[in-house]
């Protein structure tokens, strides 16, 4: 009799696991994937843990066919899209107010000797005309073959000023490499105080775009700078103005390029890919300008927030475009898009990377 029952217990035990076996490749079977760990059946009932993303911030600039900063633009006036889908307009402001973050990303290698000291000048003049005292901070980073930081946030102009005026030229060139370590220290930045404490994050960048020793690629670099939220704005130092033979008599009168070294381009898709802008003085006393064109744009720029229709955070990078319906003529400058970072990822809210 006892013989009997076990029989059946083991020929039961092994219909059971039968089906089992059968239940979980039956998803296998139809193309389907079996259950993850996250799954809500690998959880045994319970639903997948998911974060959200709240508000997308974006900081833009609208310029007409003449390059002129248009500043007079209401709400109603944009059309926000994301992955080519509307989105509802939450906050908007003009001229945003917000404190700045700015890193001076300053290259010192061999390769622009000739013109690093008229750099350092219009580099102090520019802290002086966009810092504001106990509201924002700059810090200074410089590289050849190694990015070093020579200056961390402050808001004293004196130090800044005399850590610009103690650098020299010398060595190669790591730019991709300077690019991420400055991008990874604006997303540390120190907050503003008080009950909002939004900030912007913008990175300028002194260089001729070549790079000879980084262990990163320029991919990395405008990754780097779309996760931490950081706009970059571009200042070349290659004097290889590529003219025509015959326009070489006017070569003083020109206000752009005719072509564009490879330099040139890498700077330029670094303010493409975060919603800056590039400039490429010809005359070393253009760069002072450039810079002013940097403190003119800063100061002209309107605050956009709106809460994406896909508000999970995923860490995916969401695509963003902004559209002015029946002004053609007008073309928006900001960032391309942000990754929907979760919360715990390095500590960051899931819209920094939208972050001003």
């Amino acid at each position: 009799m006892r013989r009997t029952v076990g029989i059946v217990f083991v020929l039961l035990l092994a219909a059971f696991a039968g089906t089992v076996l059968i239940s979980q490749q039956a998803p296998q079977q139809q193309g389907q994937q079996p259950p993850t760990a996250t799954s809500p059946l690998a959880q045994q009932g319970g639903p997948p843990i998911t974060q959200r993303v709240s508000e997308v911030d974006l900081v833009l600039a609208v310029v007409n066919r003449r390059q002129k900063f248009v500043t007079d633009l209401e709400r109603g006036d944009f059309k926000v899209m994301e992955d080519n889908q509307p989105q509802e307009i939450k906050f908007f402001s003009q001229q945003t107010d917000l404190p700045l973050r700015v890193g001076l990303l300053l290259d010192t290698s061999n390769s622009i000797r000739s013109r690093l000291q008229f750099e350092k000048d219009a580099a102090d003049d520019f802290l002086y005309d966009v810092l504001r005292p106990e509201k924002d901070l700059a810090f200074l980073m410089t590289f050849d073959s190694d990015p070093a930081v020579v200056q961390d946030f402050t808001s004293d102009l004196d130090a800044l000023r005399n850590a610009v005026d103690r650098q020299h030229a010398g060595g190669g060139t790591a730019l991709y490499d300077a690019m991420i370590k400055a991008s990874d220290k604006l997303a540390r930045a120190p907050m503003a105080k008080g009950v909002k404490t939004d900030v912007r994050r913008v990175l300028v960048v002194i260089s001729d775009g070549d790079d000879n020793e980084s262990n990163s690629m320029k991919s990395d670099a405008i990754d780097a700078a779309q996760r931490a939220g950081v706009v970059v704005y571009t200042i070349s130092t290659s004097t290889d103005w590529i003219v025509p033979e015959e326009s070489k008599d006017i070569r003083k009168q020109m206000d752009r390029k005719f072509a564009y070294t490879d330099g040139d381009k890498v700077l330029q898709a670094f303010t493409e890919g975060t919603g800056g802008r590039p400039f490429y003085p010809y005359h070393v006393e253009d760069v002072a300008q450039s810079f002013m064109s940097i403190v003119t744009e800063l100061r002209s720029q309107y605050l956009l927030g709106y809460s994406p229709s896909n508000a999970i955070a995923d860490g995916r990078f969401r695509k963003i475009r902004i559209e002015i319906p029946g002004h053609k003529e007008l073309d928006v400058r900001t960032r391309k898009g942000y990754f929907a970072i979760p919360v715990s990822s390095g500590g960051q809210t899931p819209t920094s990377p939208s972050d001003h």
